[in-house]
């Protein structure tokens, strides 16, 4: 039988800053005789292109990202709740690894992707490009409408760019395996306070061994203030010129 004392003292230890990996949670608790697993069954589909929609070229190629604002994507998963599942997405700085915005939704339709972007812009300005896969959400003209009128050139995953994927996967499986998964949400009202939660936590106190052992909102609030001299607040979008980023967008239209 699990030492249920013992375990619940080790879980809220590696679950306080500085962060235990997900591996390392997992495996603790499998250490205490404990049986956790993902439900089985078939998973929903998150990405399912639309025939007629525009398909943008991929712009990544090659391209060293190294500064908030060059690149930001968006990606849809899943988040288990009761006996269903609610759609989740989220807008995150490429760079810094900050999520910048995020949505849930029951159904797949853009509204909830188009409001997680505007909500994105509104506080942390533009960036020079904007990734997605081919999914029919970010194809929608809805989206990408958004897109051109902000300035951002829209750039969108081929065939085989799966690495480019990478670092959002990692994104859901902290998510999940860190806060979903071990708390179970009954209904979309608690998968909402949660998540929200956590995504705070992960901004602002989450360290990342890629970042140097930062957490990504401070990468990113660094990152804004070299580019753009100050920012106006903890949550709100940079100060910059015009100029200043005309600047800053040149080399790409070269």
């Amino acid at each position: 039988m699990p030492n249920h004392a013992a375990l619940t003292d080790t879980t809220i230890r590696i679950l306080k800053p500085p962060l235990s990996g997900t591996a390392t949670v997992w495996d603790t608790i499998h250490g205490f005789g404990v049986r956790c697993s993902q439900a089985l069954g078939p998973k929903p589909r998150t990405s399912q292109p639309a025939p007629g929609h525009k398909i943008y070229p991929y712009l990544l190629r090659d391209m060293a990202i190294d500064r908030p604002n060059q690149v930001w994507a968006a990606d849809i998963t899943y988040s288990p709740i009761g006996r269903g599942f609610l759609y989740l997405v989220a807008v995150i700085d490429w760079a810094s690894r900050a999520v910048l915005s995020w949505r849930l939704s029951n159904t797949m339709d853009a509204s909830f992707c188009v409001a997680a972007l505007e909500e994105a812009l509104a506080q942390y300005g533009t960036p020079e490009i904007f990734n997605t896969d081919q999914g029919s959400q970010f194809t929608s003209a809805d989206f990408t409408g958004v897109l051109s009128k902000a300035g951002a050139s829209i750039s969108m995953d081929g065939r085989g760019r799966w690495m480019d994927k990478l670092f959002i996967e990692r994104v859901w499986r902290s998510l999940k395996y860190e806060d979903i998964y071990l708390k179970g949400y009954a209904d979309g009202r608690e998968a909402k306070a949660g998540i929200g939660e956590y995504f705070a936590f992960y901004n602002e106190r989450r360290l990342h061994q890629a970042l140097g052992y930062r957490a990504p909102m401070a990468v990113w609030r660094e990152g804004a203030v070299q580019t753009c001299g100050h920012v106006d607040n903890a949550n709100a979008l940079t100060t910059c010129s015009q100029q200043e980023k005309q600047k800053q967008t040149a080399p790409l239209a070269a």
